[in-house]
């Protein structure tokens, strides 16, 4: 009997070889490739992992300061807020394993997190340079646009995901570039033509604009869980009747999506607030709002903890398991209504 056995095992071994062996053409060359595509795919896996791990803060501060001591020049107004937002767009570039949204290769390619990370980060700072080119840089509606803005912002515009010519991060390097022609200017005391207005009207403007983004993001991460909504739009005047109550579901195949832009959204964000912090310190003072931009920091901070699964799960609200869209949403939601707040502050006389 224990022949018998072995004798099947050899036979069982010798079918595998002559299958190897057909599947490889005999060659060694063969079983080389397969080794190579084996090795690539399990480096691919650990590089993957390693690019999947998100920038920490920086202190906006220092960074001004750095980068002002390298130009020789002083930190003026709008100097720490216009650094930032350089420094924001060159972690999107420049962060471990670079620009991911455009990857055509492995393991740049199989990754969805980090670049739905990095399509929040881009939403803030194109609003933002959309906000230094309208309103910052300009004492009124009818001035002159800085020539600088109107290259950095169309440039941050381009299409996100074009992987050749011209590939999107050297588009996106001539909107920093023009970014960093602005910022010497802007310090130059003989150089009048750039400005930075720290008033509350330009900043209430930029507010109007999160405030749109966080509501829109608060209502998408809620939808991780099936809801019945009214329609608030019913009794408006509209091109096209909508039904008085709707179900809106996000597909469980985009929650970590929504999830991970909703991250980004928020790190960028907390940066550019803490320079808006700085720079508008005098205008928030004088308007007792300084406690309003300090509590939004605070809310947005929450949406930065480190995750302790290594999945998004997206549990009922009560249910047995987490639901971490609703976590996410419940920071988003109470940043957002603290901007509302810090809006009517900047409003008032």
């Amino acid at each position: 009997m224990s022949g018998q056995f072995q004798d099947r095992i050899q036979d069982t071994k010798e079918r595998l070889q002559d299958w190897w062996a057909d599947r490889s053409g005999g060659s060694s060359t063969g079983r080389l490739i397969v080794i190579l595509v084996v090795v690539y795919l399990l480096v691919a896996l650990v590089v993957g992992y390693f690019w999947s791990t998100e920038p920490e803060q920086f202190s906006v501060t220092e960074v001004a300061e750095k980068r002002a001591e390298e130009m020789g020049v002083k930190v003026v107004t709008g100097f720490t807020t216009t650094s930032t937002l350089i420094k924001v767009t060159e972690t999107l570039l420049h962060k471990p394993g670079g620009y991911l949204s455009n990857d055509v290769t492995p393991p740049g390619v199989w990754l969805d997190n980090v670049p739905n990370w990095e399509f929040g980060v881009l939403v803030q700072v194109r609003d933002f340079a959309r906000a230094l080119r309208k309103d910052f840089s300009r004492s009124q509606s009818q001035s002159t646009e800085d020539k600088d803005l109107a290259i950095a912002e169309p440039q941050l515009h381009f299409d996100a995901d074009s992987t050749f010519i011209p590939d999107t991060e050297g588009e996106y390097e001539r909107g920093i570039a023009a970014l960093h022609s602005y910022l010497a200017r802007l310090s130059d005391p003989q150089e009048p033509t750039a400005q930075f207005y720290a008033r509350s009207d330009n900043l209430r403007q930029w507010l109007f604009d999160v405030e749109t983004r966080l509501g829109s993001l608060s209502q998408r991460l809620s939808a991780s869980v099936a809801r019945r909504r009214l329609n608030t739009d019913v009794g408006v005047q509209q091109s096209t009747p909508t039904p008085d109550e709707e179900e809106v579901k996000t597909p469980w195949t985009e929650v970590d999506d929504v999830f991970y832009e909703a991250r980004g959204t928020s790190w960028a964000l907390l940066q550019i607030l803490h320079a808006i912090e700085v720079d508008f310190r005098e205008v928030l003072e004088k308007k007792n709002a300084l406690v309003g931009v300090r509590q939004i920091i605070r809310e947005l901070e929450g949406t930065q903890e480190p995750l302790g699964s290594p999945v998004i799960l997206s549990g009922s609200g009560f249910g047995l398991f987490a639901n971490h869209s609703l976590v996410m949403a419940s920071y988003i939601s109470r940043a957002n209504a603290a901007i509302i707040d810090l809006r009517e502050l900047l409003s008032q006389g």
